[in-house]
């Protein structure tokens, strides 16, 4: 006997239909009426979609069978699971196993070790995403600066040495061996800071032998961005690897209006042969740990007033600098250097100066302490985002104080697709789904087609929108209906369900 139940829900009918044990035929998630955008970038269709188990079973025209579970997603689409391919969200993952943050959005899948830290040995991280499940896909990078701290320890700020590189490159191919897609650099950070591109060269050789990428922060995002580019550039040529320049922006007012220039450099690359690429976030603010800053004074002298008067004159003003947690005393917390100057009755580079001081005296391995940087400009973001080469990356976490840990994609579809119209829906789509699952080799998943994994968004494309302010960085996106990991709910009604279907996705070796 087969009963069917009706509930209505915002948006849609849910038809759930319970049967009996001896049921002929699997139980099946089938969604009809929905307007299917299936992350190719071509025109989307108003088809019928059965996922069996993990997987997508059927696309057409069919009638849903008696026993299966059929959601009427009229008006609303659905599209491929988002994937981050600049994560930070591994941070507290097994603390927040229904990953609210990522699903909220729409993400089913996070791309982790960035900016050359990676969770090591990859291979403990993978086996405990085996032993205790979380809701979402995890892959990840092998970090540089991870393994140049294993090998070179607090012994870092030189050049590697042959026999130190030669411990690097034995990292680095367990590692890849171990799944990592590839490797990452964080060039402004240590220990990769002080790696010279030969070193970077020789890792990205061993990364390219196992059919990995290059993904890299580069080592300078304002002043010296087109060198940073350029090294970048060099290596994916010599080493003859795939390369992505991770959250890319121009980060200095100096070279504001000059995205035609770099996206012509990045066409040049790739009309010589080399497969580059870049990922981008969609705001205007980048975010760090406020001790960063200590790298841009002279031989990292906090009391080099040159240091100071660099960052607040020639790359940010005052009051485009917000600490929205300052460890040291928290009466400045979410003030600007600009306030915190007046409350001292202070100028600026002195203030900032001695808030660094305060910070580092706290902790010599770094307070908490954060930074805000309102850094880029508008025109930029959405001249760069449109390039067909980028996708959308949040470059977030579950606890930071930047909003893109929470809203990054449904901010991308709401304000820049539908508001701004910078891509087509379907082009956005395509961005944040099938391009980044190519570009780092994640394969069956970022695409509906039959036999894909059922990682699926249903989204309204009229209310779809980021809620998460710099304010309130910690607020869950509107229009994001439902949400599957491997053919199970993992988010409706605003609400995660509690089922944590989520696997490690290892590089395949060649």
């Amino acid at each position: 006997m087969i009963r069917t139940i009706l509930t209505r829900l915002p948006g849609f009918v849910l038809a759930l239909a319970v049967c009996s044990a001896d049921a002929s035929e699997p139980a099946a998630w089938v969604i009809v009426n929905a307007r299917i955008i299936d992350g190719g970038g071509g025109p989307s269709r108003h088809v019928n979609l059965r996922v069996i188990e993990d997987r997508i079973a059927a696309i057409g025209d069919f009638e849903p069978s008696a026993v299966d579970r059929v959601i009427d997603a009229t008006g609303l689409v659905l599209a491929p699971g988002f994937i981050d391919s600049h994560s930070h969200h591994e941070g507290g993952l097994f603390k927040l196993p229904d990953a609210l943050a990522a699903v909220n959005q729409g993400i089913t899948t996070i791309v982790v070790g960035q900016d050359g830290g990676q969770p090591y040995p990859l291979s403990e991280f993978f086996s405990r995403l085996e032993s205790s499940p979380v809701a979402i896909n995890v892959a990840s990078y092998a970090g540089h600066g991870t393994l140049r701290g294993q090998v070179m320890q607090d012994d870092y700020q030189r050049y590697a040495t042959p026999e130190e590189l030669a411990e690097m490159l034995t990292l680095l191919h367990a590692e890849m061996e171990a799944g990592a897609l590839g490797l990452s650099t964080g060039l402004e950070y240590d220990p990769g800071s002080f790696a010279s591109t030969d070193e970077l060269v020789e890792l990205a050789r061993a990364a390219a032998s196992h059919g990995g990428i290059y993904a890299s922060h580069v080592r300078n995002e304002d002043q010296y961005i087109w060198a940073a580019i350029d090294e970048t550039i060099d290596i994916g040529r010599q080493a003859q690897i795939p390369v992505r320049v991770t959250h890319i922006k121009l980060a200095i007012s100096r070279w504001w209006g000059q995205a035609d220039r770099l996206k012509r450099k990045l066409d040049d690359a790739r009309a010589a042969g080399i497969d580059i690429t870049a990922d981008i976030y969609p705001y205007r603010a980048w975010y760090a740990g406020f001790g960063w800053f200590a790298t841009l004074f002279p031989d990292r002298d906090l009391t080099q007033r040159a240091g100071a008067e660099y960052i607040l004159n020639d790359m940010l003003a005052p009051d485009r600098i917000v600490i929205p947690v300052y460890k040291p005393n928290p009466a400045y917390n979410n003030l600007s250097i600009a306030e915190i100057a007046d409350l001292r009755g202070d100028d600026p580079e002195t203030t900032l100066m001695a808030l660094l001081q305060e910070d580092a005296e706290l902790d010599s391995e770094g307070s908490g302490s954060e930074t805000l940087a309102f850094a880029m400009d508008e025109p930029d973001i959405e001249s760069i985002m449109a390039w067909p080469h980028t996708v959308i990356a949040s470059d977030g976490g579950s606890t930071g104080a930047h909003p893109r840990g929470y809203n990054t994609f449904s901010r991308f579809l709401g304000h820049y697709v539908r508001d701004r119209q910078v891509v087509s829906l379907e082009q956005g789509v395509r961005k944040i789904t099938a391009l980044p699952a190519e570009q780092v080799g994640i394969s069956k998943r970022g695409s509906i087609a039959v036999g894909h994994y059922a990682d699926l968004v249903l989204f309204n494309p009229n209310t779809i929108k980021d809620n998460a302010t710099f304010e309130a960085p910690h607020v869950n996106a509107a229009g994001i209906e439902k949400v599957w990991v491997n053919g199970q709910l993992v988010y409706e009604d605003g609400e995660v369900t509690g089922n944590r279907p989520g696997k490690p996705l290892r590089r395949v070796n060649p």
